[in-house]
């Protein structure tokens, strides 16, 4: 059984890959760039009881993708890849009157075109056997919108119309498709934001944690799951609901 991480060497990523290395798949660990993080996250794969491989490329490029992903099909032949989790993101927050056109197309070819350069190649496979799971990460932001984040949350929220769309496309394949929209999660990427303030504003008064995320998307490509599709589940500690 094969899993796919997309942004697999840090944060959610990371956890994400060693909650479905626990579960029994060998996960294919996406990273951009840092290797040495990738490598931390495959020997974490690996410590939890399964095994793992790198794919390096930019979720971003649609031709990166389509040459990364074929290549591993060609050397896995009769294997496929049954669970993705598009998890690759970045930041690029401003206020919209001062935010550079760069930043905006960068996040929005990062975080929302990434979902179409790595799902389309994978998804004909999961038809041809009947069976998948996907898992997008959305977040608070897609669902309500945030200050500054004009790019992140149209991004966001376009990936959530994505997940509803593309499970309506496919769910008599026994294919579910899921969001996952997480709140504040202590990872790099809410390095920068005032905690302090922040946690006031949570019900629970506290950051989430990588590994509540990772279980949730566990649970989401579990059997138990199974007649769950086209939903986006917020993981945010009651601060939106």
């Amino acid at each position: 059984m094969y899993a796919l991480v997309t942004g697999g060497s840090r944060g959610i990523g990371r956890a994400i890959s060693v909650k479905l290395a626990q579960m029994g798949y060998n996960v294919i660990i996406n990273y951009q760039s840092n290797l040495q993080e990738a490598e931390k996250t495959l020997a974490l794969v690996r410590e939890a009881g399964s095994d793992g491989e790198l794919l390096p490329f930019d979720v971003s490029n649609r031709e990166a993708c389509i040459e990364a992903i074929t290549a591993w099909q060609e050397s896995h032949k009769g294997e496929y890849i049954e669970v993705l989790v598009n998890n690759a993101g970045i930041r690029r927050d401003n206020l919209l009157v001062f935010m550079e056109e760069d930043d905006f197309e960068k996040v929005l070819r990062t975080n929302l075109f990434s979902f179409y350069n790595v799902t389309r190649p994978l998804v004909q496979p999961m038809v041809r056997h009947k069976f998948g799971r996907i898992v997008n990460m959305a977040s608070l932001s897609g669902l309500k919108g945030l200050p500054g984040q004009c790019n992140y949350s149209a991004a966001k929220g376009g990936l959530i119309a994505a997940t509803k769309a593309l499970a309506q496309e496919i769910g008599r394949k026994n294919i579910t498709v899921n969001a996952v929209a997480p709140g504040f999660v202590k990872t790099d990427m809410v390095e920068g934001l005032d905690e302090a303030a922040l946690k006031e504003q949570i019900p629970m008064h506290r950051f989430g944690e990588a590994e509540e995320v990772a279980a949730l998307v566990g649970f989401l490509v579990s059997k138990e799951a199974s007649y769950i599709t086209g939903e986006c589940i917020s993981i945010n500690g009651g601060l939106y609901t």
